[in-house]
């Protein structure tokens, strides 16, 4: 029975250092998306109304966690080494999805921040939120 016990109290703590890890590469996710738009993210969401921000926001959010969750399902025996590698690959994720708004950015007319930002919905906005979601998908892919 101590056994038992023991490692129900492990997996529970390594759940919770696994659920901060993946809430704080949420938060960084969110940050980025703020730098990537111009204004306050969370003005631009909740007080505007910006479908095409919240749709962003969201496609990044939900690629983040992807990632999080295909790190820690294929995790290394190890806790600390799956700990390192979910860190690792989120970040990898969030900075190839910045860098996938950079490229849009620089291949479509005007400014991609702005488009974003505009409260009338914009077709553009499915395009960058896919794009979000696609560079996830491919980290996502690189763990498994």
């Amino acid at each position: 029975m101590p056994g038992m016990f023991e490692d129900l109290i492990t997996g529970a703590w390594q759940s919770v250092v696994f659920g901060m890890a993946g809430i704080a590469l949420m938060a960084v996710g969110f940050v980025v998306v703020d730098l990537l738009t111009p204004g306050r993210l969370r003005e631009l969401i909740w007080i505007d109304r910006s479908s095409n921000a919240a749709l962003l926001l969201a496609a990044n959010q939900l690629g983040i966690a992807a990632i999080v969750f295909t790190a820690i399902f294929t995790s290394y025996g190890e806790f600390g080494k799956g700990l390192a590698s979910t860190v690792l690959f989120g970040l990898i994720g969030i900075g190839l999805m910045a860098g996938a708004f950079y490229l849009l950015d620089w291949l479509t007319p005007g400014k991609l921040g702005e488009l974003m930002a505009e409260s009338e919905p914009h077709p553009a906005a499915k395009v960058v939120a896919a794009s979000h979601f696609g560079a996830a998908l491919i980290v996502c892919a690189c763990i498994s």
